[in-house]
């Protein structure tokens, strides 16, 4: 990828606060109110997302099966969290802000800092300190997380946001190894300043699975072990 600008590098910035600024409130409102405005915005994210998964890989027979386990199964964990009458809406609330704090940092951390890559051949922009910045950005959240929910254990809910944290990262280094193979920079233009909605959701889709497979095998949820 060439080398932007000053210039573009700040009409870029502005173009995903605004973009965020748009969508988020939306997303926020589905999460509060759950059933059934939650369900609609999954599904029709789902639909967005197939669409772009279609375009990206060329309508490829063994793709094409493997995008519908890539979407599914998340979009299928994210409504599962969010149907937990006791703390569905918290899990989720919280979920959301690790992995935009996560993505954010890591963005803001490796413009700022720079320094070695991460991944050279997967993701040539990501750095060792934006992903350092990004985790300690999550640790921050699951601190206020706690202290918000009025939760003993703060510390294992730093722990835990990390640890979400770096699963949402691995996810966008997956989709970035996916959109390497296809020799294309972002999955559509569809959101300005992100590219495609998978640009923008890749690491929730891990995230959620996650903390889902975690929520079902264990003891309750992550925000009722603290």
């Amino acid at each position: 990828m060439a080398q932007q600008t000053g210039d573009s590098t700040n009409s870029d910035l502005a173009a995903r606060i605004v973009s965020a600024g748009v969508l988020a409130p939306g997303v926020l409102a589905a999460v509060y109110f759950g059933t059934p405005f939650f369900e609609i915005v999954v599904g029709l994210m789902a639909l967005i997302l197939a669409w772009e998964w279609n375009r990206l890989c060329g309508g490829r027979t063994m793709w094409l099966l493997g995008g519908l386990f890539y979407i599914t199964v998340p979009c299928g964990a994210l409504i599962y969290l969010r149907s937990d009458p006791a703390t569905g809406m918290e899990t989720l609330l919280w979920l959301l802000a690790v992995v935009w704090a996560t993505d954010t940092a890591a963005y803001g951390a490796g413009r700022l800092i720079g320094g070695a890559k991460l991944s050279p051949v997967l993701s040539p922009n990501k750095t060792w300190s934006g992903l350092l910045g990004g985790l300690g950005s999550a640790g921050i959240v699951g601190a206020l997380t706690a202290v918000i929910l009025e939760k003993d254990g703060i510390m294992v809910l730093v722990m835990w946001s990390a640890a979400i944290g770096l699963i949402s990262q691995a996810g966008d280094l997956a989709e970035s190894w996916v959109k390497r193979h296809f020799r294309v920079k972002d999955t559509s233009a569809i959101i300005p300043g992100h590219g495609g909605l998978f640009d923008r959701v890749d690491g929730l889709l891990a995230a959620a699975v996650a903390v889902a497979v975690i929520g079902a095998f264990a003891k309750g949820g992550i925000l009722t072990w603290s």
